[in-house]
């Protein structure tokens, strides 16, 4: 078994790791020097690299889909990982095990497909579940729906990826369904099956996620609309009206022209199965997102371009709130003692009256006895303030 994992690598620590090469590009530094900006990965994810010295020695003899081994540490730089490499190798793919660098679903794909099948049975419209059957009858698009990714960076991204996010979305819709009055479950949940079906054969994954010739000259859309009309060939009752409204659900699940869409939804169940489609995607987005974040500190994750936001680490955020509750809540210890060096100089009080001076008697007030006070009644007036009165007086 591979290791270590990128996931147990820590920044700021060197480390020595095999990784699989999922982009490699070669450019220039100001001084016309080459450098290598990579994209490395391996099950447990992802990061950007980088290469700066020593370029011109490894950069012809390694290509995108290679394995390499690396030597360098993880940074953060905007915010983001980075691994800085200082030194690389070519490794035979004959030496390593490919599923130590394919993200895989956490759920095991027969299991899936079999609760998608059960699902599939309490379809009541004979015509739409004679044609899910079709489709998944099929040993070739079994074999490969159980092992496609949804897609090859945003959402579901791992094999099983596309099984997995189909079967959530089948839920989804059985569960959204009866809350609006008009709705077809049965033709939703077949749009479900079917929008992304031409993903199996868009996405290659031999090596690393990338596209197939079709896929980049037709994308999925396009294939999975083939698909479904050489399907509904072999069935000729299968009416023609029905056969449009799933077609259009294939054409508009994308929702909106500037994302992909030949249309948009133009009927209340191709409508719900887009924002489904898309919740879905980006409810798996937010958890990889946060579950992969392990290099930045505090509660929030790097930017995410497909979701145009950075994401609160939420679990991290309410336990270091329920640690400071837990701080502010304990008992304080009480203080100490001081020394009479270190005790605070006591306020300024009343002056109390003093006992008459040897041969100089007090004055005395309309009061009574005592000192003489201010006409405020503060504090007692001093021997010069008394002679100062007693001076005015004899002038009047």
């Amino acid at each position: 078994m591979k290791s270590p994992y990128l996931s147990e690598i820590e920044p700021n620590k060197p480390a020595t790791a095999t990784f699989l090469v999922h982009s490699k590009e070669v450019r220039q530094k100001k001084t016309g020097e080459p450098y290598l900006s990579l994209v490395l990965g391996d099950r447990t994810g992802e990061i950007d690299a980088k290469m700066w010295d020593n370029v011109a020695e490894v950069m012809e003899t390694f290509d995108r889909d290679d394995y390499v081994r690396v030597k360098g540490l993880i940074q953060i730089y905007n915010n983001r990982p980075q691994f800085t490499i200082h030194k690389m190798q070519r490794v035979d793919a004959a030496t390593v095990d490919p599923a130590d660098f394919f993200p895989t679903s956490e759920r095991d794909p027969e299991e899936m497909f079999a609760e998608l099948r059960g699902l599939l049975a309490q379809i009541q419209n004979p015509h739409l579940r004679a044609l899910l059957d079709l489709f998944l009858d099929d040993d070739e698009i079994a074999t490969r729906f159980k092992k496609a990714p949804a897609a090859k960076y945003i959402h579901h991204a791992y094999l099983g990826g596309l099984l997995e996010h189909v079967l959530s979305l089948v839920k989804l819709c059985r569960m959204i369904a009866p809350h609006y009055p008009g709705i077809d479950a049965d033709l939703l949940v077949a749009g479900a099956v079917l929008h992304d079906i031409g993903k199996i054969y868009e996405l290659s994954y031999d090596r690393s996620f990338g596209y197939t010739d079709e896929g980049q000259l037709l994308g999925h859309t396009v294939i999975g609309f083939r698909m479904l009309q050489e399907k509904a060939r072999q069935l000729p009752a299968f009416p023609p009206r029905l056969r449009t409204l799933l077609e259009h659900m294939l054409l508009s699940h994308h929702g909106q022209l500037e994302f992909g869409s030949p249309k948009v939804p133009l009927f209340a169940e191709a409508l719900l199965l887009h924002y489904l489609d898309d919740l879905d995607a980006k409810m798996e987005c937010m958890r990889a997102l946060v579950a992969n974040d392990r290099h930045n500190e505090g509660y929030w994750t790097g930017y995410s371009a497909s979701l145009d936001r950075v994401i609160l680490k939420k679990l991290k955020y309410l336990a270091e709130g329920r640690k400071e509750d837990l701080d502010e809540s304990a008992p304080r210890p009480a203080m100490a003692s001081r020394s009479a060096a270190e005790a605070p100089e006591p306020e300024a009080a009343v002056s109390q009256p003093q006992p008459p001076r040897p041969g100089r008697p007090l004055n005395r007030n309309a009061a009574g006895s005592g000192p003489r006070q201010s006409a405020a009644g503060g504090a007692t007036l001093s021997l010069f303030g008394e002679k100062l009165v007693e001076a005015l007086r004899r002038e009047e």
